[in-house]
């Protein structure tokens, strides 16, 4: 099909790799291929670095254990194989350590074994016991030094110090309200002028330091500490009184003293503001630091590295000395991401720190001559500290695997959430906002509805992170007035110095300005400049937004409330059977596709040598031959079809990169998450009432909306202490007609139907033992064990599931590779996937966050349909548009149209796509060809279309003065059409707006919702329904409910919802029996909720009795003892 592409932005550079976020992060934190020698300090390295050398503590022998270097070895199992047995996909991680006598200078080197490391797959997620796994990637405040206003004292300012999390305490320095400025450490507040005397300062040194803030220098000066001046004491006897200030209970030794100070604020084992929060206090305050924190220990002695200028700072600012601000600490300059490789060398961190307290410890024990490395070293909390990781952190998710842009989307997410972030209910507003500096980085549109909303957000699309952790985005330079293809990114920080042209501005083809006044934003601000002023330009209207939010077309059209909603139900697409691209589309389907690495792309020039359903094989120029297994019918984490489809035949010649299979949701390596539909916007007897939709039976017929589902199911065989389950085909007490799928294991075949109730696997587990009756016994004299009965405890497809048995899988205790949990004989899994139609109850939706749920299915010749003919296959509600101020639906519709009508597709990119004078000229043509091929056949105008149009007319909607083809065109050009109703064969009264939309199903389907009980489990204590559907339970009948009820006068219906329908044991049983026998169904008891709350009364010591009416007592517990 032939693509016509719009859009006069020429982007320089492209979009860049969508998974690179993950990729980039984990391969920089692993340093796998680098020689250990060549190896930088970051990631896993810098955490060996920082742990080892190990050294005994006080009671030492001399032993030290250091580090050497470490490599990772070969995966045990491929991915593939891990997925099928629930293994993680990792690699061992091996140490080589050096163990040093110091006293017999004896040296011995090992290589140890520290655990398996689980490995990034080349996409960016991870598989863990089997399942695909992401880390989101974190935004949090950046470490360094941040002066703000004082929320409790108006007009004044704390300077507040922040380290790396969980590497050091937060320091505040801040204004008493006498102006004694004071510093707060763990919760403790002393005199800051107490730590400066530690620090060797006087007062007549400060006093020249800070001449020029008069007002503020007697806080400092001034003052005391217990009665005492804090810079007339000694060095000494400040340390002391620090000392007792911050640890009260200790009895005050000066070793005691520099040991504590020196773990606290100047041990880099301890304390570390980290790479970026150096460069932060660096750039904030001016100067050069020599470590990564504020005060250093040298020979004994403490001296300020950093304290001085933070004070200094604070001073001016709180003077109002020009140049000197307050720091926004949502500017993204203050707030940097952690990504994969950063959170695990984190966590690898906490790992190894206690490891190296159990190698502490053993260094202890035994004799230091007979210590090896290996010896010392128990690797067990390291391994624990990364299966947590990767287990139990907020941060790592169950991969979105719904469709290929779900994936995409999971693994450029970025959230504030998750260990050392902020929590749902503490974050307030402004942290949720966009903020200015957003732009080119974090997409303003992308975020969930609900709690979450702006916690939770998306890279923008040429989003990159540096290694501070800070994101750039690019901006191409301009130089005297001409955009040239130099392209720098930049961080938010950089970005506030420029004045920055958009996207947009007319340039002439030389590179020049278009006109004499370029409208440029500088720190967010618009203003308007000569063209020589601007220094650089944006690289693309794209680079606002995230991938999702640029698969909008006309999104310049929509309400950001909409485009949010239609940016998040994308990744809820379901894949369909026939995947079908957009006609509109942006431009971005194609990257979104090739970087998920869904479809299969061929890695060579080459020819195809050979093709079938399950595997491709490419004979390359190089000669070689690339064998290509396909992908057919997995099952993803969300029970959809992951399917890839050859898309290449034999001898066909392909280039390097070209595509050889479709993946799920893809047509030609085009995104393809939904369908081009020809629809009506109109009225339709209120069976579209409240966004609801009404569709003809034609879509089912043609397979469109059918989407392949797989659940799985699993059973274990366990030893239990009655003895061991058996899975089986000889299942007691049934007949041979639910036996007739199973396998002579007792496992159903491959292919079989199942509907619920039917076995899946059969298994017998022994009854538990009972007293045996007489007869028992003699039957047990006679048969022997036999008769000491199993009972059937199979696999049965739950109620409302079923489909077409595909796979089955059998996993044993001592097959290569298989890890069971702890009694357990064996697995066994079975797939059925089920085709899923479209039904009543599903949800649909479009591009522009216009969705809503099938209301009614209506066979094609009821539906509406155009003067040739063609029924419309949808009709959708009007009022569904002007309030919600999306009208990028119908500016899609229109282009929709003519496209279908000239066999066409289009590119039409984000805030640069075709104009609305283009389709006008567009829908003409389309016009023309169609009234050509009308006349050809014979058609000409009908009366009833005159009626139409006539009325139209006079409404204004066409110029009355035209001839009537003329009129028809105009009405065409409109993107309307005269529609008949095609159950009465009458006009509809005025012309419709018909045309052709991109619309999606998503994931939330009715079949997996839809739930009926009659009987079934009951709670325990309660002894009432169980609720939610996977446990089927029933519908709460609530206390408004029962008012409901109770407003009705309905006291029959009453009683029984509330006993014999509840918790009314005798109640409920009897009258399932009544039913049974079709009698009438008698009478309620007490219900048990009712004796649960007397038993509760009693246990507070209150004695209840119970009367009937008739003042009778009651004993409602009569004949329980024995049933409970």
């Amino acid at each position: 099909m032939k693509i016509e592409r719009f859009g006069k932005i020429n982007e320089v550079i492209p979009l860049p790799p969508l998974t690179e976020i993950q990729v980039d992060s984990f391969t920089k934190a692993l340093q796998a291929d680098v020689p250990p020698s060549k190896r930088e300090n970051i990631g896993l390295q810098a955490a060996f670095k920082e742990t080892f050398p190990i050294e005994e503590g006080e009671k030492g022998r001399g032993l030290v254990l250091d580090f050497l270097e470490y490599r990772l070895g070969e995966p045990p199992f491929d991915q593939d194989e891990c997925r099928e047995k629930d293994l993680t996909y990792q690699a061992p991680l091996y140490a080589k350590l050096l163990l040093v006598h110091k006293d017999t200078g004896l040296l011995k080197e090992d290589e140890v074994f520290l655990g398996d490391l689980p490995l990034m797959t080349q996409d960016g997620s991870f598989i863990v016991n089997g399942a695909d796994r992401v880390i989101v990637s974190q935004i949090h405040r950046s470490p360094g030094v941040y002066f703000t206003a004082d929320q409790t004292r108006p007009g004044r300012f704390v300077a507040s110090v922040i380290p790396l999390p969980k590497r050091g305490p937060w320091i505040d320095l801040e204004f008493e309200q006498s102006g004694v400025v004071v510093m707060k450490v763990n919760k403790k507040k002393f005199p800051l002028a107490l730590l400066l005397r530690v620090l060797g300062f006087t007062a007549e040194a400060l006093g020249k330091e800070l001449a020029d803030y008069p007002d503020l220098l007697p806080g400092l000066l001034e003052a005391q500490f217990r009665g005492i001046k804090a810079l007339e004491m000694g060095v000494d006897e400040a340390l002391l009184k620090l000392f007792t200030e911050l640890r009260p209970g200790d009895p005050p030794k000066r070793d005691k003293a520099i040991t504590y100070l020196h773990s606290l604020l100047s041990d880099p084992r301890r304390y570390d503001l980290g790479e970026a929060g150096k460069y932060k206090a660096q750039q904030k305050l001016g100067i050069q630091l020599s470590g990564r924190m504020l005060i250093r220990f040298e020979n004994g002695e403490f001296k300020d590295e950093a304290l001085l200028p933070v004070l200094k700072y604070l001073f001016a600012l709180q003077s109002g000395k020009p140049g000197y601000e307050a720091d926004d600490i949502d500017h993204l300059g203050n707030r940097r991401i952690r990504t994969v490789g950063e959170l695990l060398a984190d966590q690898f961190r906490v790992g190894l720190s206690r490891l190296a307290r159990g190698v502490r410890e053993r260094m202890l024990l035994g004799s230091p001559e007979s210590a090896t490395p290996a010896k010392l070293v128990n690797n067990r909390p390291l391994v624990a500290a990364i299966r947590e990781f990767f287990g139990r952190s907020q941060l790592s998710q169950f991969k979105d695997q719904t469709n290929p842009l779900s994936e995409l989307r999971h693994k450029r997410r970025i959230s504030a959430l998750g260990p050392g972030g902020l929590t749902r209910e503490r974050a307030g507003f402004d942290v949720r906002d966009v903020h200015r500096t957003h732009y080119g980085r974090i997409c303003p549109i992308e975020t969930p509805e609900g709690a979450n909303i702006g916690l939770i957000s998306s890279l923008a699309s040429f989003g990159r992170i540096n290694d501070l952790g800070f994101i750039l985005t690019p901006y191409r330079k301009v130089v005297g007035g001409r955009v040239t293809d130099q392209v720098d990114f930049m961080t938010a920080t950089e970005e506030d110095r420029y004045a920055i042209a958009q996207a947009n501005t007319p340039l002439k083809p030389d590179g020049y300005f278009d006109t004499q006044q370029v409208v440029v934003r500088k720190k967010g601000e618009p203003m308007v400049m000569r063209p020589e002023e601007v220094e650089y330009m944006d690289v693309s209207p794209k680079q606002i937004f995230s991938v999702n939010t640029n698969l909008i077309p006309f999104l310049e059209h929509d309400d950001a409330n909409r485009a949010l909603m239609g940016s998040n139900m994308q990744a809820q697409a379901v894949p369909l059977l026939r995947a079908q691209s957009p006609v509109v589309m942006t431009g971005v389907e194609e990257r979104v596709v090739r970087d998920s690495l869904t479809s299969l792309y061929s890695p060579v020039d080459g020819v195809v040598e050979y093709v079938d359903g399950s595997k491709i094989l490419v004979r390359g120029e190089d000669k070689g031959l690339y064998e290509f297994n396909l992908r057919r019918f997995i099952r993803s984490n969300q029970g959809t079809a992951l399917d890839q489809r050859p898309r290449v035949s034999k001898g066909q010649k392909v280039r390097k990169g070209e595509l050889l299979a479709d993946g799920p949701a893809s047509e030609e390596g085009y995104l393809a998450l939904g369908q081009n539909i020809l629809l009506a916007i109109m009225p339709f007897d209120g069976y579209n009432y409240e966004d609801a939709i009404v569709i003809s039976e034609d879509l089912l017929r043609r397979d469109f909306y059918t989407s392949v589902h797989i659940e799985r199911y699993e059973i274990e065989a366990r030893d239990t202490k009655l003895g061991p389950e058996r899975i089986t085909r000889d299942i007691p007490n049934l007949s041979e007609a639910a036996l007739r799928d199973l396998d002579e294991d007792g496992v159903v075949r491959i292919g079989a139907e199942v509907k619920a109730g039917d076995i899946l696997v059969g298994r017998t587990s022994f009854k538990g033992e009972t007293e045996p009756t007489p007869e028992e016994r003699l039957l047990r004299s006679i048969f022997g064990e036999k008769a000491r009965d199993v009972k059937d405890t199979s696999l049965r497809v739950p109620p409302g599931e079923g489909g077409i048995v595909v796979r089955t899988l059998r996993l044993r205790r001592g097959d290569p590779g298989v890890e069971l949990k702890p009694g357990v004989r064996e697995v066994v899994r079975v797939y059925v996937a089920q085709k899923r139609k479209l039904q009543v109850g599903d949800k649909l939706a479009n591009r522009h966050g216009n969705k809503g749920v099938v209301s009614k299915i209506l066979p094609p010749e009821d539906m509406p349909h155009m003067p040739d003919g063609t029924p419309v296959d949808i009709v959708l509600n009007p009022l569904g548009v002007p309030s919600r101020m999306n009208l990028g639906q119908i500016l899609e519709t229109h282009l929709g149209l003519a496209g279908y009508e000239l066999g066409l597709k289009f590119i039409t990119p984000v805030f640069d796509g075709i104009t609305e004078e283009e389709i006008k000229q567009l829908l003409g043509k389309a016009f023309d060809k169609k009234w050509e091929a009308r006349i050809q056949a014979g058609f000409g105008l009908d009366n009833r279309e005159r009626e139409v149009l006539a009325r139209a007319a006079k409404l204004g909607l066409v110029s009355a003065e035209a001839s009537e083809v003329e009129q028809l065109r105009e009405v065409f050009q409109q993107g309307k059409s005269v529609l008949y109703d095609g159950r009465t064969g009458e006009p509809i009264e005025a012309p419709i707006v018909v045309g052709v939309m991109y619309i999606m199903k998503l994931y939330h389907m009715v079949e997996d919702k839809m739930h009926a009980r009659s009987t079934g489990p009951y709670s325990l204590i309660t002894q009432q329904p169980l609720g939610g559907k996977a446990q089927f339970g029933g519908q709460r009948f609530g206390e408004m409910e029962v008012w409901a009820l109770e407003a009705y006068g309905a006291a029959h219906t009453l009683q029984e919802i509330l006993t014999i329908k509840s918790d009314d044991i005798e109640g409920r049983n009897a009258a399932y029996e009544a039913v049974v026998k079709g009698e009438d169904v008698p009478e309620a008891s007490v219900p048990e909720s009712f004796r649960v709350l007397v038993k509760e009364l009693q246990s507070l010591g209150l004695d209840v009795e119970t009367y009937d009416e008739n003042s009778r007592h009651l004993d409602i517990f009569e004949g329980l003892a024995s049933r409970r």
